[in-house]
C-alpha cells in the first residue's frame, strides 16, 4: 500500500515536472519576450535590459528553468546580493506583471471562491445524479425513466452561460428565492455565504447531474443482468437490498473515477462559472491573466490545475481500491 502510494506520487511530481517545462517553455521562451511585457508600454531600451537583469531573464534558458523548479520547492532570490535583494519564499511562482504581488499570493487569495464553488457544486451533483439515475434504472421503460432520459439528453446538451443567465433571471430577478452571485467567506457569514454560492451550485449541478444519471442507469442495468443477481434475487432477498447493496455497489466505483476527475479539473478553475457569476476564483485570474499578458501568473495557473488533477487521479486511484477488492496494486 505505501509504495503503491510513493510510486502514484512519483509519478504525479514527474507529470508535473512535465508540464511545468511545457508550460515554462511555451511562455517564456516563444515569442513574447516577457521582460518588455513586464516593462509596459512605454519603455526604453535600458529599462528593459534592466528588468530583464531583475527577473534573470539574461541567463542560459536551462538555468531559468532550474531556478523557477528551485523556487517552487524551496523558495528563490531575486538580485542577491543587491540593495535591491527580494526573497520569494517557496512556493516561489514569481511575481505578477500587472501588480507586483507574489503569484503564489494571488492564487491562494482566490483559491477560497473556486473552492467553494467546486466542493458544493460536485456534493450536489453527485446527489442528483446517483438518484436520478438509480430510479431510472429501477422504474426502467417506465414514464418515469423517458422523461428523466430525455431530461439528462437536454441538460447535457445546454451551455453553462446559457443555463446560468437564465436561472438568475428567474431564481434572482423573478421570483427573488436566491441572492445575487457572489462570494463571501463561509468564516465570515456561513448563511449568505450558502445564500450566494447557491447559483453557481444549481447551474453546475444542474448540467453535470445528467452525466453522473445517465453512468447510474447504464450502470445498473448492465448489472442487474449478471448471475449473480439473480441468484440474489432466487434466495429471496428484498428489491430494495438488491438494488442497494449489490448492483449499486458495483456501479460506484466508475463513477468515482469520473467524480475525481471532475472536482480535480473544476478545482483547477471553473472559468466559464466564474465568469459568468462574477465570482474571483482561478478561473477569473486565469482569464484576466490571458487578457493582460500576464505570463507569471498564467503559468501559476496553469501548474495549479495540473496538480489538482494529478492529485485528484491518486486520490480516485485508491478509493477505487478500497472499494473494488479485485482491484490490484501493481
Amino acid at each position: 500500500m505505501v509504495r503503491y502510494i510513493i510510486k502514484r506520487i512519483a509519478g504525479g511530481l514527474m507529470v508535473l515536472t512535465i508540464v511545468t517545462a511545457v508550460v515554462f517553455g511555451v511562455f517564456y521562451i516563444l515569442p513574447a519576450d516577457p521582460a518588455r511585457l513586464a516593462c509596459g508600454k512605454s519603455c526604453t531600451p535600458e529599462l528593459i535590459s534592466q528588468i530583464r537583469h531583475t527577473l534573470e531573464l539574461d541567463q542560459p534558458l536551462p538555468i531559468q528553468f532550474g531556478r523557477f523548479i528551485k523556487g517552487v520547492f524551496v523558495g528563490r532570490t531575486y538580485l542577491k546580493g543587491s540593495e535591491a535583494e527580494l526573497n520569494c519564499a517557496a512556493p516561489c511562482l514569481g511575481y505578477s506583471y500587472q501588480t507586483d504581488e507574489s503569484v503564489t499570493s494571488l492564487l491562494m487569495n482566490r483559491l477560497p471562491a473556486t473552492l467553494s464553488i467546486a466542493v458544493g457544486a460536485s456534493i450536489l451533483w453527485l446527489l442528483v445524479g446517483l438518484f436520478s439515475g438509480v430510479i431510472s434504472a429501477i422504474r426502467r421503460g417506465t414514464w418515469i425513466d423517458k422523461f428523466s432520459q430525455s431530461f439528462s439528453l437536454a441538460a447535457a446538451s445546454l451551455q453553462i452561460y446559457f443555463v446560468g443567465l437564465i436561472l438568475q433571471f428567474i431564481l434572482v430577478e423573478k421570483l427573488q428565492w436566491l441572492h445575487a452571485p457572489g462570494y463571501i467567506s463561509p468564516f465570515d457569514d456561513l448563511k449568505e455565504w450558502a445564500l450566494s454560492m447557491a447559483l453557481p451550485w444549481i447551474t453546475l449541478a444542474f448540467l453535470l447531474s445528467s452525466i453522473y444519471a445517465r453512468l447510474t442507469r447504464a450502470g445498473m442495468i448492465e448489472t442487474m443482468s449478471e448471475d449473480y443477481i439473480r441468484t440474489a434475487r432466487a434466495k429471496g432477498l428484498s428489491p430494495k437490498v438488491v438494488n442497494l447493496k449489490h448492483v449499486l455497489r458495483s456501479v460506484i466505483p466508475p463513477l468515482v473515477t469520473v467524480f475525481g476527475i471532475d472536482l480535480g479539473t473544476l478545482l483547477g478553475g471553473a472559468v466559464i462559472t466564474e465568469y459568468v457569476f462574477n465570482i474571483p476564483g482561478l478561473g477569473k485570474l486565469s482569464t484576466e491573466a490571458v487578457a493582460n499578458v500576464d505570463l507569471p501568473v498564467i503559468v501559476g495557473t496553469v501548474l495549479f490545475a495540473a496538480m489538482f488533477i494529478v492529485v485528484a487521479n491518486i486520490i480516485v486511484d485508491l478509493v477505487y481500491m478500497a472499494l473494488d477488492p479485485k482491484v490490484r496494486l501493481k
